[in-house]
């Protein structure tokens, strides 16, 4: 990170409230962004799959071979705070998921063990098969308690205009609190990696906007 703020400008700031107290320091208020035209850009960047040991400062050090380029992931990605907007281990999930719901577990219980009891939502599933083929179609509509308990499976068949037929299939699905939290976590876990060619101007370019 230290690297990074050195391209930062420059700032006095009074300590203490006191004028003759006057120090300079580096304005890390600052920012420093990408245009989401460009980030959206396939041929700028390449996907990457989070593994479990990895933080933003060990992908820049195996990607770009250099750890201080780690802002050039969290930019690439609209990461704010690596805290929250990168995805948990398997440790500090079970840990985040037991104090989140430690409220509503009961006397005796863990907030985990309430979040893997309790369901989050429900969830109506319809899917669709061509007969004779594997073509498949899987939807999936999260719809409240009282609708959920409320429709039935099914199994029919329809004939479409050009005489093929499909299988349609109505199932019900629900999902804890554990499994949501979890499935939130995995979404964090594919980011984008700017290409390295890309990444010396970029870095170039953050000294040409700082003056430096």
């Amino acid at each position: 990170m230290s690297k990074y703020f050195i391209n930062f400008p420059k700032t006095y700031y009074s300590l203490e409230n006191k004028v003759s107290n006057v120090d300079v320091v580096t304005n890390i208020v600052s920012r420093f962004s990408m245009e989401q035209s460009f980030k959206q850009n396939s041929s700028v960047y390449e996907k990457y799959n989070i593994q479990e040991s990895d933080t933003p400062e060990i992908i820049a050090s195996k990607y770009y071979d250099d750890s201080e380029k780690h802002w050039l992931i969290l930019s690439m990605n609209d990461i704010v705070d690596p805290q929250t907007d990168w995805p948990f281990d398997y440790r500090t999930l079970i840990r985040f998921i037991t104090d989140k719901y430690s409220a509503n577990a009961s006397p005796g219980q863990t907030g985990l063990e309430w979040a893997q009891g309790h369901t989050q939502s429900y969830i109506l599933v319809e899917t669709r098969t061509t007969v004779g083929s594997k073509d498949s179609s899987v939807s999936r509509v999260i719809v409240d308690a009282n609708t959920y308990a409320n429709t039935a499976t099914s199994t029919s068949t329809v004939t479409l205009k050009d005489n093929n037929q499909v299988k349609i299939v109505i199932s019900k699905e629900t999902q804890s609190y554990y499994d949501y939290e979890n499935e939130e976590n995995e979404k964090k876990r594919q980011i984008k990696l700017l290409k390295t060619e890309f990444a010396d101007a970029l870095v170039s370019e953050l000294k040409v906007v700082f003056n430096q």
